[in-house]
């Protein structure tokens, strides 16, 4: 067990990276210390700049359209769909350029979100809304582009804090007024502070940093998530950028796919087991307590096995049937079984990525939280646009 509610199976055994211990080590007395204002962030104790006046003012809206990219969205978008179960609001996320008018009612919230205020395509996506009244905007403390058209529409303005990085920002405003506007707790989400204490979770994850570097070590780089559940996509969208912009650089780098599964049986699962051995796995389940039951109606003879069986049975099945077949193939995995949806269970499962991805950062001599490569695009399609 990784916590009490998230069941987890670790990649293979080996010695502990006196490195990665330190890293660990480091990372708590800077918890404790109160020394990194980000890691802070990830903690109870942390307090976020908006109020409640605010926060009550903004509830009465029964409509979200959420616009941003990368982190200003794909955070907010995790916990939306993980939690589905609880959420109390409709929201639509705007995550990508849009090709015609994004249709919004008069009874709709529009937020727009964005770390620098000068992201394009959250300009482009603006400034094709059918209804601009209702707005409040999220950005840094700075001269940009939202806070002056915010300021000109005399709108309300929410502050990003400059030190957390965008992908690193679900557990910060960018994620936690969002995650308050759809009625949850957001209280429940930061537990670092008390995750660190826990000498399992502590252990868990130093055994899984480790793992991962001894299959990266071994040329493979390829981290091919199987998610056995569909209110999980957006987690593991979220889990691709935290990944692919932090360790992808200096000619160095995990690859991050996302398969769904048992969907992926039918396309990809060929070349996952008989392809080339530069992958390592993730299994992803949540267990359900209920799904629908299969009707006997139309069931021959021959497919009797079925009979009154519950769908997430079958998938269960399918599950653990892969997990054995990897296990003879000797194919290297680690396994997540979720027993609860809850802000609680996805604040730690943000946390655990987090700090994996931070720490392996570390290890392979990177800096986890820059992305200076991306900047070429903006730069060249600024060029293309004749932007001055």
């Amino acid at each position: 067990m990784l916590t009490k509610n998230i069941e987890f199976k670790n990649f293979i055994k080996s010695k502990k990276n006196k490195r990665i211990i330190q890293f660990l080590k480091n990372i708590k007395k800077k918890i404790f210390e109160k020394s990194d204002p980000f890691l802070f962030s990830l903690t109870s104790k942390y307090k976020n700049l908006f109020d409640k006046n605010s926060i009550k003012r903004l509830k009465r809206y029964k409509n979200y359209t959420l616009i941003g990219m990368g982190g200003s969205s794909l955070g907010a978008k995790a916990i939306y769909s993980f939690l589905s179960n609880k959420v109390k609001k409709e929201f639509n996320f705007v995550d990508n350029i849009r090709l015609n008018k994004i249709p919004n009612n008069k009874k709709n919230l529009n937020i727009i979100i964005s770390k620098s205020g000068n992201t394009l395509e959250t300009i482009t996506n603006f400034n094709t809304l059918e209804n601009h009244k209702d707005s409040i905007f999220l950005t840094e403390n700075k001269e940009n582009y939202l806070r002056e058209i915010a300021s000109e529409m005399k709108k309300e303005i929410f502050e990003h804090q400059d030190y957390i990085g965008g992908r690193y920002s679900v557990l910060s405003e960018t994620g936690m007024l969002p995650a308050c506007l759809m009625g949850l707790d957001i209280k429940k989400f930061k537990r670092l502070d008390y995750l660190i204490k826990d000498k399992n979770f502590v252990n868990q994850l130093i055994l899984n940093v480790n793992g991962i570097l001894n299959l990266y070590n071994n040329k493979k780089t390829n981290s091919i998530i199987l998610n056995y559940d569909e209110n999980s996509n957006d987690l593991f969208l979220w889990y691709q950028q935290l990944v692919a912009e932090s360790l992808g650089k200096k000619s160095k780098g995990i690859l991050p796919v996302i398969s769904s599964m048992p969907k992926d049986n039918h396309s990809l699962m060929q070349l996952y087991l008989d392809g080339k051995k530069n992958n390592f796995f993730t299994f992803f389940m949540v267990d359900e307590k209920s799904s629908i039951k299969i009707r006997n109606k139309f069931l021959t003879k021959k497919y009797s096995f079925l009979y009154n069986k519950r769908s997430f049975k079958i998938l269960k099945a399918q599950f653990q049937a892969t997990q054995n077949i990897f296990k003879k193939k000797k194919i290297p995995f680690r396994t997540f079984i979720i027993k609860e949806r809850s802000e609680k269970v996805l604040g730690d499962l943000f946390c655990f990525f987090i700090l994996e991805t931070i720490m392996l950062g570390k290890a392979l001599n990177l800096n986890p939280f820059d992305q200076p490569h991306v900047e070429l695009i903006k730069k060249e399609t600024y060029k293309i646009l004749n932007f001055n």
